[in-house]
Order: structure tokens, then C-alpha cells, then sequence
């Protein structure tokens, strides 16, 4: 059982230079000895500067938001999992909500991803989540369990290497946030998906991933299923973010 929480913080396509040497300058500062495990997710462009901040401290990790499909050839823009391994990543976002629904990712190119990660040694950070009308037509349990178990059938015994995120989409930077029993109970649902696949469920950890923040994480992190969060927002915010991790200690 994987009983360290996990805090991931996606800063989406924000940051510069000097902002981020700012926000790692202060995070590095202030982090101390988390008794969870702490990752962040610049864009793409900035993971040689994040690295290199990095270097000094083991106690946080690296994280991409995206990685390519594909092992490599004529997909200009893509990144693939080799050259984010190269950076020294440790995790990345796949199937986020905004790259499902901006640039019409499927369940199969989210699943392929994945893949491709864990045959680079990277922990794929598998986003799943319902959108607001999904939601009010009782649609929760269907849209998530289908989106997983795309995962779960292309990736077969590799399953037990992946962290899942439920990130509800009418919650992402709306300033609304599941209850904490709403939370809970897709969290369980995603649970027993798991165990019913791999005999190693116990080693998933499944994120919460809809506008966590410093005032409702701990309710949150409280809940049995509840093994961390992926921040988007709050992320950018140095004194948030750490407050976000020590509430999961």
C-alpha cells in the first residue's frame, strides 16, 4: 500500500523565467521535509529551467503536462516520453480535461500515453473526469470508469505503475469544488476499478483534482480514498501550495 499522499501542482501555460525562478525559489525555501511526495508541472519549454532549480533539492520532482502518442519521427510541436526522460521528469499529466476537450484527445490517444510513459520509466498522472451536464445527467460513474478503463485495457499488468487524478470538469478553475462526499464517493468508484484490474491496486494513488485549495484541502485529503491533489490555481501561489502540502502530511 502507497500510504504517502501526493501533491502535483500543473501551473497549465502560465510562468516566464523570472517568475518561475521566483515561485521555485520560494517553494524550495519553504517546503522543508514534506511527509508527502511533491511534484510540479511547468510547460514544456521552461522543464531545463525548473530542472536546473531542482538540482539541489531531492525533495521535489519534476513533471511534464503532456507527453506525444508516438516514439518519435515527423509529429512537429509533439515531446516524446524519451525526451522528457531526458530532463529528468518523474511524472506527466495524461488526458488532462483541457487537452481532452481543446486539442479532442480520445480515451485511446489518452491510453497510448500512457503507455508510452511507463515504457519510459515516467509515471503517467491519468486525468479523468465528468463535465457539469454529465454530472446532472447521472452520467459520473459512466464517463469515468469508460475513461479509465481505456487505460486499463492497453496497459494491461503496467497498471499498477500509474497515478489516476479525478479532476471533475465543472470544477477546474471555476472556484467550485466537489464536496468532500462527492469526492469521496468517485474516488471509491475508481477504487474498486482498480481492484478489480490489478492485484496491486493498493499502490494506486488517486488524486483530487477540481480546485483544491489551501482553505478545503485538508477536508479533502481526509477522506479514506483521497490520496492527494492535482493543483492547478493554487500552484502558481508559493504560501498556497505549501500549505496545501502540509496538509497532506
Amino acid at each position: 500500500m502507497n500510504t504517502k499522499k501526493l501533491i502535483a501542482g500543473n501551473w497549465k501555460m502560465n510562468g516566464c523565467l523570472a517568475a518561475n525562478q521566483t515561485l521555485m525559489h520560494e517553494l524550495l525555501s519553504g517546503v522543508g521535509q514534506p511527509a508527502c511526495d511533491v511534484a510540479v508541472c511547468p510547460p514544456a519549454p521552461y522543464l531545463a529551467q525548473v530542472r536546473q532549480l531542482l538540482a539541489a533539492s531531492r525533495v521535489i520532482d519534476l513533471g511534464a503536462q503532456d507527453v506525444s502518442q508516438h516514439e518519435g519521427g515527423a509529429f512537429t510541436g509533439d515531446v516524446s516520453a524519451t525526451m522528457l526522460r531526458d530532463f529528468g521528469v518523474r511524472y506527466c499529466l495524461c488526458g488532462h480535461s483541457e487537452r481532452r476537450l481543446h486539442q479532442g484527445e480520445t480515451d485511446v490517444q489518452v491510453a497510448l500515453k500512457v503507455k508510452r510513459a511507463l515504457a519510459a520509466g515516467i509515471t503517467p498522472i491519468v486525468c479523468v473526469g465528468e463535465t457539469l451536464r454529465e454530472r446532472e445527467e447521472g452520467m459520473t460513474e459512466f464517463i469515468v470508469k469508460r475513461q479509465l478503463s481505456a487505460v486499463i485495457h492497453l496497459n494491461g499488468h503496467c497498471i499498477s505503475e500509474i497515478v489516476v487524478a479525478y479532476e471533475p470538469v465543472w470544477a477546474i478553475g471555476t472556484g467550485q469544488t466537489a464536496t468532500p462526499a462527492q469526492a469521496q464517493s468517485v474516488h471509491a468508484v475508481l477504487r474498486a476499478q482498480l481492484k478489480a484490474a490489478t492485484d496491486q491496486a493498493g499502490r494506486i494513488r488517486i488524486l483530487y483534482g477540481g480546485s483544491m485549495n489551501a482553505a478545503n484541502a485538508a477536508e479533502l485529503l481526509a477522506q479514506p480514498d483521497i490520496d492527494g491533489g492535482l493543483i492547478g490555481g493554487a500552484s502558481l501561489k508559493a504560501l498556497d501550495f505549501l500549505k496545501i502540502v502540509a496538509a497532506a502530511g
